[in-house]
């Protein structure tokens, strides 16, 4: 890993992507999303502060969890005048995130659970196929073994 002298401040984007892991692409990407700023030189090249190195690595742990980028946007928006993000105001949101991520995996046991008896239907149209058909909702206004959209009158 390229090593930066601690005299420079801002980082062009191979250097962050060298240091922080992140493609330029994914770079340029958040970027465009609002997660990382950048300046621009004379010669229209990105220059990102150092800083940028933690913001790029806040944003791809919440990733790597499973937090939309949406809602990292919407995290770090929340700091006062874009700083980077500390180990308080990560604690912080994790605890927040903790309750979504906990639904997510509950969501996924009982998709997990429910996977052999859906498999083992074959058509997806029983009553008891919990997958596409949960409670049965369905089946007191359609029949057949897909769902149609409600036709229009004419």
């Amino acid at each position: 890993m390229p090593q930066i002298p601690q005299k420079i401040h801002e980082l062009t984007v191979g250097q962050l992507s060298a240091r922080s892991g992140a493609a330029v692409s994914a770079l340029h990407f958040y970027e465009a999303k609002g997660l990382i700023s950048s300046r621009r030189t004379s010669g229209n090249q990105r220059r990102y502060h150092r800083d940028t190195l933690r913001r790029v690595a806040f944003v791809r742990a919440a990733q790597r969890v499973g937090i939309p980028l949406a809602t990292i946007r919407e995290a770090l928006a929340e700091l006062p005048e874009e700083r980077t993000p500390t180990h308080e105001d990560w604690a912080r949101l994790s605890h927040v995130w903790r309750a979504e991520l906990d639904e997510r995996i509950n969501q996924l046991h009982r998709l997990r659970d429910h996977l052999t008896d859906c498999i083992g239907c074959g058509c997806l149209s029983l009553e008891t196929c919990v997958l596409s058909n949960p409670d049965d909702t369905v089946g007191a206004s359609l029949t057949g073994s897909r769902l149609m959209g409600a036709r229009r009158k004419s």
